[in-house]
């Protein structure tokens, strides 16, 4: 049996006036010590640390600026992990507090393997971690998804066998259902392509920065490395034990057929792009159709400065082809573009005749 990932939007943790929700999260963590005692390594995946400094700080609305987020995530990060640390002590489980800035998990490739080191060493001594966001010394991530990628990458990194994302509501609909009477719930999702044609907003509350979107989005991912995800209500009652069991509750997401790589979903999802490759037809089909590595012959454009070893998007005409690593700077592939390899190595030649390797590429 495999990990269980359980992540908790702010909603959940929180009431419109910041006060931690007791029951659902004394239910969550009840839920969270069976599987624990059933054998299951589990890892809980939280928001709410701004949520409750508001709460603590008695602000009604969420601020807005970097510096007032952060400090209300510095009130409110070490009384959010004290409510989860006494109730799972209640169950005779030890836990451990990980806070994770998005450098850590799209910066350096160490710094992804050092989380992911931290992260099993913690499920092998039978510790519950209780990851957030570092938001005390984040910026943009402070307002990416209310942590659903986080806990998608969290599942990834423990090779996780299921990722249990709980909101407000009863899972996904096929459009907002408190604007729409006629939603529908989404019981089975098997092919993503299928809800370009539903209306999933990135709406936020008081309190959260997610939506429907962003859980979608972390689906995906959990599902492209073979992990399922459901997402469900988190205060209807024995909701993860449900997930968990595969009983009918939420939506739930299929492990998708094409399954990336560890490296290759952390280069697809979490690396930052820092320029624009723009290929010509060939290369397109080439990459797309025959797997094989990006040649300078077919760069038509180079947008962007960036150094060897950074990500960048490859495009042609205007779509998206996918993301690789460059295997030089921005400057030299401006050198070099347009050339066949003999050509290009003998104006580069300590540098690799292929701007994007196969192996760091993937595609969109």
């Amino acid at each position: 049996m495999g990990p269980v990932v359980i992540k908790l939007g702010s909603s959940i943790v929180a009431d419109d006036t910041g006060q931690p929700r007791a029951q659902v999260l004394q239910h969550v963590c009840e839920q969270a010590a069976a599987l624990h005692r059933a054998g299951r390594d589990v890892a809980i995946v939280t928001s709410g640390a701004i949520a409750r400094g508001m709460g603590v700080m008695e602000f009604s609305d969420r601020p807005r600026a970097i510096d007032e987020l952060q400090a209300a995530s510095a009130v409110g990060q070490g009384k959010l992990y004290a409510v989860y640390d006494e109730l799972l002590r209640g169950h005779g489980i030890a836990s451990g507090q990980v806070l994770l800035t998005f450098h850590d998990i799209s910066g350096e490739r160490s710094h992804y393997l050092n989380a992911r080191q931290t992260l099993r060493k913690l499920l092998e001594w039978r510790v519950v971690p209780v990851v957030n966001e570092n938001d005390t010394t984040a910026t943009d991530e402070i307002t990416f998804g209310d942590n659903d990628f986080l806990a998608a990458q969290v599942a990834i990194l423990i090779e996780a066998e299921l990722l249990i994302l709980l909101t407000s509501t009863d899972g996904l609909y096929t459009a907002d259902p408190r604007l729409d009477d006629d939603a529908q719930l989404v019981p089975f999702v098997e092919d993503f392509a299928v809800l370009e044609q539903l209306d999933i907003r990135q709406t936020t509350t008081t309190l959260g920065s997610g939506g429907m979107r962003s859980k979608v989005v972390a689906a995906e991912m959990a599902t492209a490395a073979g992990i399922p995800a459901v997402v469900a209500n988190g205060r209807a009652h024995g909701a993860i034990a449900a997930a968990v069991a595969g009983e009918p509750i939420g939506t739930r997401f299929a492990p998708q057929a094409t399954r990336y790589s560890s490296f290759k979903l952390w280069l697809k999802y979490a690396k930052p792009a820092r320029g624009t490759v723009r290929v010509d037809a060939g290369a397109a089909r080439a990459l797309r159709e025959g797997g094989t590595s990006l040649l300078p012959v077919g760069i038509a454009a180079v947008e962007g400065d960036f150094d060897a070893g950074d990500a960048v998007e490859v495009e042609h005409e205007g779509g998206s082809v996918g993301k690789g690593i460059a295997s030089c700077s921005a400057a030299d592939l401006r050198g070099v573009m347009g050339l066949k390899s003999v050509e290009a190595r003998a104006l580069l030649p300590h540098e690799s005749e292929k701007a994007i390797h196969r192996d760091y590429f993937v595609l969109a």
